[in-house]
């Protein structure tokens, strides 16, 4: 028989694991409602949804399908990944500027080699074949993320240099905070990409205001302050048509890109 010392001690027992499942239960919960937000921020937030960069020159986007796509995105297709990347010839131990002259002032800014080897060397070997010049800034958001996109020689988000460079220096800027983005700085350049590692091509982004993004676009740059105002200018103009993301109303014509030692 069994005495109300023992009874007791069970019925403690089973309260105790009771809680315990429903510990587990609420932490489970967590995790998923973590994994879902880190998601949506991924693809909403951060110029980090494939998507975004794809069709940034569209006009006649409306401003829930801009804001549903903001993320530094390139999307090029297959046929632009079959090449091997330029073979490495930068000087690791330089500094480098890379300077666009444009139809709306020039814009400068310098790349650290130390720091991204891939993708300086990528843009150093690019900009001598006079791959960006005659292209255009596609894609400016001026909401929730405040950036201006360029490097297509497209035009439309789906072009690149028919390869892709590694990811690099994405903990420069610092842990990820709970809602899974860190900030990019007014004046950092930093890499496109398909939303996967490893997808970076001849898309670039210019921040002319702090936005918080996934740390999985590739920093590589700094615009000097001429440069950034220059960029905050043609982002105050806001997008073609109204929009919160989309063609710049101040065209961006890059007639002439080079690179030369700091």
């Amino acid at each position: 028989m069994v005495s109300s010392d023992q009874r007791r001690r069970q019925l403690a027992r089973e309260k105790f694991e009771r809680q315990q499942q429903r510990r587990e239960e609420a932490r489970h919960r967590t995790r998923r409602l973590t994994v879902i937000i880190a998601s949506a921020v991924a693809v909403v937030a951060v110029i980090g949804g494939a998507a975004y960069l794809a069709t940034g020159d569209d006009d006649k986007k409306s401003t829930t399908d801009a804001a549903a796509s903001q993320s530094p995105s390139a999307s090029p297709s297959a046929s632009e990944k079959s090449a091997p990347e330029p073979a490495m010839k930068i000087d690791k131990k330089a500094k480098y500027t890379l300077s666009l002259k444009t139809s709306q002032g020039g814009i400068a800014f310098t790349m650290d080699p130390a720091k991204t080897p891939h993708t300086a060397n990528s843009f150093k070997s690019l900009a001598d074949k006079g791959f960006f010049d005659g292209t255009k800034c596609h894609r400016l958001t001026t909401q929730g993320i405040f950036v201006l996109q360029c490097g297509d020689p497209k035009g439309d988000g789906t072009g690149g240099p028919g390869y892709t460079i590694p990811d690099e220096n994405l903990t420069a800027l610092g842990k990820a905070g709970k809602d899974g983005t860190v900030t990019y700085p007014a004046g950092t350049v930093a890499m496109a990409n398909t939303g996967q590692a490893h997808t970076g091509g001849s898309q670039f982004f210019l921040v002319y205001k702090d936005s918080k993004l996934p740390p999985t676009y590739t920093p590589f740059g700094t615009m000097d302050g001429a440069s950034l105002k220059a960029v905050e200018a043609i982002g105050k103009a806001g997008v073609t048509g109204g929009a919160a993301d989309g063609a710049p109303k101040k065209a961006v014509n890059i007639s002439k890109a080079a690179v030369d030692k700091a």
